[in-house]
């Protein structure tokens, strides 16, 4: 998903729920809102263990679409099809990149479940259709596996980044995984081209994904107001998500249809999102006249802003979407003869 493949992005959020029964967690990229209303009581408490264990179906669809992927991003490599190989030429030898191309494989489907993790949540927290494929019950549950694989996939994306550090490095052993810990894990360890900017917004999504997905299941000890509002965050966690892919994306470094399609699947995440504001499920949300509202002004005024924003963002995606270009690279670099195995 990268050029040197670092904590994805990633990305997916839960959406509360008031009544502890069906909760919704974070992983790597989610919305911010809660649940609609108080769902149906569960027979039994929800706990990390059942949902891990609950969430072998969706992990092995994961890793089947993981290997999809790394299979067309090999095909890509050997047929010279693939603007990774006007970035770095020298990765055309697959035999010796393959875990690169592997971590590039766990970061696009990281991106793929922390996207399907959102759109479930603001879903459950916002109006539904009228009529789903699962009941409610089911998609909540299934928002929250979907959570857990997508920090998995994360995590996996980092670990192979930081392996293929190990293998191509020549240093002694404790070197090596000193390097790559430091690169990979520690914000400003990567000092290389647009990685100084793209590993630390990698390395962000993946820190504040671990514990806003797993906050859910301490909810009961935090405090439901207090996990509501950190909750909220797991939006910004899929934002740098998005954000390091399109920074650092060798297969999405230029203008194109690649890269336009990663901007198009963000478009019904901003249209779900600003239903969720337009009609929010509690009523102490909702933005009414400024003579109507009991709270502070300057609470008034978030939401107004918030709403504005949000139709502001949907603005700029159909810009950018219609036209083809962010603002990104257009040309390819005139000396790609870089030698360094994670240089841009």
């Amino acid at each position: 998903m990268n050029p040197p493949p670092e904590p994805a992005t990633p990305d997916a959020e839960k959406t509360p729920a008031p009544a502890p029964a069906s909760p919704m967690i974070p992983a790597v990229g989610a919305a911010a809102g809660e649940s609609a209303a108080p769902a149906a009581a569960t027979p039994s408490r929800v706990t990390l263990r059942s949902d891990i264990r609950a969430s072998w179906l969706d992990g092995l669809v994961a890793l089947v679409v993981t290997a999809a992927v790394f299979v067309i991003l090999f095909i890509r490599i050997k047929a010279e099809t693939s603007s990774t190989l006007t970035v770095m030429p020298f990765m055309a030898d697959t035999g010796a990149f393959w875990m690169y191309y592997l971590s590039q494989a766990f970061g696009w489907s990281a991106l793929l479940w922390a996207w399907g993790t959102v759109i479930i949540g603001l879903l459950l927290s916002g109006p539904r259709p009228a009529r789903l494929p699962l009941s409610g019950p089911r998609l909540e549950r299934l928002h929250r596996t979907t959570s857990l694989n997508t920090i998995a996939l994360i995590v996996a994306h980092a670990l192979l980044f930081a392996a293929e550090l190990i293998y191509q490095d020549t240093d002694a052993w404790p070197s090596r995984v000193g390097t790559a810990v430091l690169e990979t894990f520690i914000p400003g360890g990567y000092n290389s081209g647009t990685g100084v900017w793209a590993m630390p917004i990698g390395q962000a999504a993946l820190y504040l994904a671990i514990p806003l997905g797993l906050l859910f299941y301490v909810r009961h000890r935090i405090g439901p107001k207090t996990w509501r509002i950190l909750h909220r965050f797991v939006l910004v966690v899929y934002v740098l998500s998005v954000w390091h892919t399109l920074l650092y994306g060798t297969n999405v470094w230029y203008d194109g249809a690649f890269r336009n399609t990663v901007w198009l699947l963000q478009l019904p995440i901003a249209a779900l999102f600003l239903l969720r504001l337009l009609r929010p499920a509690r009523r102490s949300e909702r933005l009414v006249s400024p003579s109507a509202h009991r709270g502070s002004k300057a609470g008034w005024s978030v939401r107004l802003t918030g709403r504005v924003a949000a139709v502001a963002v949907i603005g700029v995606l159909v810009a950018v979407i219609a036209s083809g270009r962010d603002g990104g690279r257009t040309v390819p670099p005139e000396d790609t003869s870089s030698t360094h195995v994670h240089d841009d």
